[in-house]
Parts: C-alpha cells; sequence; structure tokens
C-alpha cells in the first residue's frame, strides 16, 4: 500500500482509496477490453480439462483457499476496513467468517448437489425407460460484485462455480480494487490449473457489454436494478442465463408483543452496520401503536450511543460511506422526506476532532409515509423510517407496497404467530426476531422477489444455478425391437394405442379390461423385425 499519488498510472491502472481518510492504498491495474476475449477462450479450453478431474480433487484445491483465508484473518478485515469504509468487526463478522463457513460447507456438501438424481417411474406401461438427472456445468461463468460486501459476496459465487467444474472471470467493483486483489489471492494461494480462475478489473460501465461480447455462458451480477434491467436486456440478444440480485427496501415488522430491546438492538445491527450499505438491511420499521412510543425511546438511546470515526481500537461502531455518489443519494432521500413533513427522531453523534471524509450519522426517521423516497426506494444509507400501525394486516400491506422484495423480518415472541407474518410478506428471505444475517447461512439460498432479482445464490439452490440438468433416459429393454408407437402404422395400432388411454385411466373395471386387451394386441411388436 502506498500514500503516494502516480499520475503515470492514471490510464493504466485504479487509484485505491480510503474512503475515511483520502489515503491511496494503492494501484489496481486495468484489464484491456482488447483481452477479454483471450481471457475467456482460455478459461473455456481449461474448464474442459477441470470439469474432468475428479471432485475430491477440486475440493483438495479449494482447502487451500480456506487455509489462506485462515492464515490471513486480520490482514484482510484491515483491508476490507480501509477499502470499503466499514469497521473492521464487520469486516470479520459479515465476510470472512461467513465466507470461511461458506467453502466448508460448500466442500462438505458439493458430493450430495452434483450427484446424479433418479427420476423415478412415472408409468407402468414405459416402466422399461429409467431416468436421471445429470448436473452439467455451464462452462465459463462470469461474475460481477459490488462494492458493499466486496469480498464475502463474490467469493461464495467463485466456490460454488469452481466445485461444479466451471472457469470463472470475476469482475469485481472498482471503488473496492484493493478486496478484489486480495480475492484474487485468495484463489491464486490454491495454485489451480491455468486458467481456471481468472480476475479482470474493467470499469463497471463497460463490464457487462464485454463480458457478454466474449460468450460467457451464464453471468451471475450483484447491483442496482437499473444496471440489471440494462444486462437482462442485453442478454436476452445472446439468451445468456443471468442470475441477478438487485438489492432491496427492507421491512422490519414489530409485533406488540415482541422483546422490544432485541428488536431495537436488530434494527441498529440490521440498518445501520456498514453504514446501512446492506441491500438486505432494514429501511423499513413498522411498529404496533401499543408499543411504538417504547419502542422509538429504545431505539433513540441505541443510535445516539453510537460510537462513529475512524477504526482504531476495535471501539467504532460507525464506519464511514464508500462512495460520494451514495452519500449524495442518502442526503437527497432525507431531505425529501424532511420536505414531506418527516422529523429526525435520533441520531448518532458525529466524531469530534478527526479528519474523516464521507462519514454520515445515523439517522432514525419518523412521521414518514409512503409518499417519501425513504419508505418508497432503496436508500442504502445509514437511515430509518419508523411508522406505526393498528392491524397486522396494515402491517403486511405496507411492507409489501414496494417493487422490492428481498428479506423482510417479523419480530414477536410468538414464533408461530411471526412465522405466519412472514409468509404473506413477498420477499426472497423472511427471518424471525433477527435481519441481515441469512446472507450468513451457506445453506439458505439467497435472492429475492419482485425487481429484488431473479434466480438464487448460496445453498443447493444457489448450487443448483452453477450447473444445467441434463436428463439420461435408460431403455432397459436392449433385446426389444421397437416401441408400439412406431411405424408402420396401422387401424390395429392406432386401436392398440387409445385402448391403451382406456386401460390407464378409463372408468369401470369391463372398459379397463376392453382397453387392455387391445393394448396385448400389440404389444408383440415390441419383438417384431
Amino acid at each position: 500500500m502506498t500514500d503516494i499519488a502516480r499520475p503515470d498510472l492514471k490510464n493504466t491502472h485504479t487509484e485505491c482509496k480510503n474512503p475515511a481518510t483520502g489515503a491511496i492504498l494503492g494501484y489496481s491495474e486495468l484489464t484491456p477490453v482488447g483481452d477479454l476475449k483471450k481471457i475467456v477462450a482460455n478459461a473455456r479450453r481449461a474448464q474442459e480439462s477441470w470439469n474432468r478431474i475428479p471432485l475430491r480433487r477440486r475440493i483438495a484445491y479449494l482447502k487451500r483457499v480456506r487455509d489462506y483465508l485462515a492464515g490471513h484473518t486480520e490482514e484482510i478485515a484491515e483491508i476490507i476496513s480501509k477499502d470499503n469504509g466499514k469497521v473492521r468487526i464487520d469486516a470479520l463478522a459479515a465476510e470472512i467468517l461467513p465466507a470461511t463457513m461458506a467453502i466448508s460447507y460448500y466442500m462438505r456438501k458439493a458430493r450430495k448437489f452434483l450427484k446424479p438424481v433418479k427420476c423415478g417411474t412415472g408409468n407402468l406401461m414405459l416402466a422399461n425407460k429409467r431416468s436421471r438427472i445429470e448436473r452439467v456445468p455451464f462452462g465459463v461463468i462470469g461474475i460481477i460484485s459490488p462494492w458493499n460486501f466486496p469480498f464475502a459476496i463474490p467469493f461464495s459465487e467463485v466456490v460454488m462455480a469452481l466445485l461444479a467444474g466451471n472457469a470463472v472471470v470475476l469482475k469485481t467493483a472498482s471503488e473496492t480494487q484493493m478486496v478484489g486483489r486480495k480475492l484474487e489471492e485468495c484463489f491464486l494461494a490454491a495454485h489451480l490449473p491455468a486458467g481456471v480462475f481468472n480476475y479482470v478489473n474493467l470499469p463497471g460501465k463497460i463490464a457487462g457489454d464485454a463480458l457478454l461480447s466474449t460468450g460467457v455462458d451464464k453471468i451471475f451480477f450483484t447491483g442496482s436494478v437499473a444496471v440489471g434491467k440494462y444486462l437482462m436486456k442485453k442478454a436476452a440478444e445472446t439468451l445468456t442465463p443471468l442470475v441477478l440480485e438487485l438489492g432491496g427496501n427492507d421491512p422490519m415488522i414489530v409485533c406488540e408483543d415482541a422483546d422490544l430491546v432485541r428488536a431495537a438492538n436488530g434494527a441498529v445491527w440490521a440498518g445501520l452496520s456498514n453504514s446501512g450499505q446492506s441491500c438486505a438491511g432494514v429501511e423499513r420499521i413498522y411498529v404496533a401503536e401499543k408499543v411504538y412510543e417504547t419502542f422509538l425511546e429504545i431505539l433513540k438511546t441505541k443510535v445516539e450511543s453510537l460510537r462513529g470515526g475512524l477504526d482504531l481500537a476495535h471501539e467504532t461502531d460507525l464506519g464511514v460511506m464508500t462512495t460520494r455518489r451514495q452519500i449524495e443519494t442518502v442526503k437527497q432521500h432525507i431531505a425529501d422526506a424532511l420536505e414531506k413533513g418527516s422529523v429526525i427522531f435520533a441520531q448518532s453523534k458525529t466524531p469530534e476532532n478527526v479528519d474523516l471524509n464521507n462519514f454520515l450519522p445515523a439517522t432514525v426517521l419518523t412521521n414518514v409515509n409512503h409518499e417519501m423516497l425513504v419508505m418508497k426506494e432503496e436508500t442504502f444509507g445509514p437511515m430509518l423510517g419508523v411508522m406505526p400501525f393498528k392491524t397486522i394486516a396494515e402491517a403486511i400491506a405496507l411492507a409489501n407496497d414496494s417493487n422490492l422484495g428481498l428479506t423482510a423480518s417479523a419480530w414477536s415472541r410468538k414464533r408461530r404467530n411471526a412465522i405466519a407474518i412472514g409468509r404473506q410478506v413477498k420477499a426472497g428471505a423472511i427471518t424471525i426476531n433477527d435481519h441481515l444475517m441469512s446472507h450468513g447461512l451457506a445453506e439458505t439460498p439467497w435472492g429475492g422477489f419482485k425487481q429484488s432479482g431473479i434466480g438464487r445464490t448460496h445453498g443447493k439452490l444457489g448450487f443448483d444455478e452453477m450447473t444445467q440438468p441434463q436428463v439420461i433416459v435408460n431403455d432397459i429393454m436392449p433385446f426389444a425391437r421397437r416401441n408400439m408407437w412406431w411405424p408402420p402404422y396401422s387401424q390395429k395400432i392406432y386401436r392398440g394405442l387409445s385402448g391403451l388411454v382406456t386401460f390407464l385411466y378409463g372408468r369401470g373395471l369391463k372398459k379397463r379390461l376392453q382397453g387392455m386387451w387391445r393394448v396385448m394386441k400389440i404389444f408383440p411388436r415390441y419383438f417384431s423385425r
């Protein structure tokens, strides 16, 4: 790392800065767009050999990645903190620890996930046809990852893709290239065959088009709704499959019987950690009217006690925003709310005597409604809007009043009741008495409803996205010369086949026996020349 500016690298490298201090962390070499087709072509050749390697050997390679993680935990946490702006404990808890658990889970489950599945027999008359579903890797997987969780999000996708037998081309966010390069080191430590894992540094505005133009077999994209829609439109030209995770405006429903202290603690974690820059972070809180004031007072105490600033001794709770562009979005949303009648109910203190860039205080807004940007669009910053509700039906309707549906949570001491509430919310992941943690559960699928995305990552469903299902139909009667429905045709064959329908599904014993007799007349065709 360096704090010396290098103007000579301006056109060939990405300059990486600490968002809190503005200090230069280093430089990441840009990948020439003209090289991308060659990279993908090499990856395609490497993938063919990689897929032929026994799974146990692919697992052995990836164990080296886990060893690297375990041996460089604190170093990686510091890089994430300096490059992204989150505090180091958040980097550990929300990125490195989930990544380590995820790679262990997928190595343990890969054999089961890739095992052929027998389809069973659907009909007695075709019992000689035995089918099974094989999982076939796509080939070359392109991954475009974001800056808010720059390590954990792409890490699991790369691991699943490689275990499934794919080659990978990874493009991480320009804003967090130091983390991206550290991620590259993790996989280089596995000493994978050349071409199996490929790291590229491309400007975000051209990355999707560039990858699609090379003919990659599938793209995993995490980012904004607008870019996701653009990629989907472009991918349609070549029918390139996509998995899109496009963010959320996540609701939290606090019932009258909820543990209000736990709910307030959960809101602070899920809404304000990483300075609120979490696609599945709480942004909208709906609280039962009878406990609304009590909840607000607890939340106010928690928020006002948050310590912001530089993360020097692991005693900082709130880091900084990663980009100036996102700061302006948050300020715009808060200004819009205040203009429409909202008030700032609570706010964390601004750090004193610290030269801190990109810091926004944690803010709680009340008197909010669904005419305000903070309640109907993704804010992606350290802001919580809190509204009371009279009935559970009203709370569910408010929670569903969004074009996004990534995650949601219900808070109640009656867990069965909370689950019933959660199931009525249109979101891809529902957590009970918790929030912003299901992404860390490797066994759970990750993805949303509505405009929050398409497809899933994580868990078996996410692993399945790395492969295509291929059905193998095997005939266990090798001595049969022909099927009953093969030419040459005749009236007898017609009556025999219609009799098959009557035999299988007709009403009345007599009719079914008549149908069986007609079938038996053509059964010898199986063995005729």
